[in-house]
């Protein structure tokens, strides 16, 4: 299987354009298994977060199927169906990015700003996400509901509309279809503490530490995105 290396600079739907071609010239055949991720990446010459996300990009397009602990194996002609178009679509990693530099300001601002009913509404959201995840390990719902009361509560509603959107994203197919593959029963558990740490400094009006909370969030987010498939689940 011949690769050409891909510029650093170049996004997910790159790579997944030159994987595609691959495929479609029959130089990987059907059910074959693609080489590990990690020497696909080194292959291509790019981070193994912008692989993954071409990988899943393709998946969702019927191209590829995902195995966690098993590998990555070229679907049947037969078996393809082109369920989602990605032209369009945000990358997993590219939505945390964006949410990291976003979502970081919103949580300062909301610290500094927000009114005693802003800062009740982001406690009852609070509240509300802490009792969906004791009985869903992800509860999609109520964790947007908590991240757009604090951006309610920056006084800009620009902010507002662009935290909506991210989640727009967050939620949407490319995403989930990473998601789905590394959910594991504990993992809201696991982000109890860093939603605790950002309502914390929030209601203690303190900008910077808010700040850091949500990106501190958003970093450890991308690690959970980020491990590798045979670990997943465990």
């Amino acid at each position: 299987m011949r690769l050409q290396a891909v510029e650093p600079r170049r996004l997910y739907r790159q790579i997944a354009d030159q994987l595609r071609t691959l495929i479609g010239k029959g130089e990987v055949a059907p059910g074959a298994r693609l080489p590990a991720e990690r020497d696909l990446a080194r292959q291509l010459g790019v981070s193994r977060p912008s692989l993954r996300e071409a990988l899943i990009a393709l998946e969702v397009e019927g191209l590829l199927d995902v195995r966690v602990g098993s590998g990555i194996y070229v679907t049947p002609a037969n078996g393809r169906g082109r369920a989602f178009e990605i032209n369009g679509a945000s990358g997993p990693f590219e939505v945390i990015r964006a949410r990291w530099m976003i979502e970081g300001e919103c949580a300062a601002l909301a610290a500094r700003h927000a009114t005693p009913a802003q800062l009740r509404a982001i406690k009852r959201a609070h509240a509300e996400l802490l009792r969906e995840a004791r009985r869903d390990h992800n509860p999609l719902d109520a964790d947007r509901a908590f991240h757009v009361a604090i951006a309610e509560a920056t006084g800009n509603s620009a902010l507002e509309l662009v935290v909506q959107t991210l989640w727009d994203q967050r939620v949407g197919p490319l995403y989930r279809a990473l998601e789905v593959k590394l959910e594991y029963p504990a993992m809201a558990g696991d982000t109890t503490g860093e939603h605790e740490a950002v309502l914390a400094a929030i209601l203690a009006r303190k900008p910077a530490a808010a700040r850091t909370a949500m990106r501190r969030h958003m970093d450890k987010t991308k690690v959970r995105y980020s491990k590798d498939w045979k670990e997943a689940g465990k």
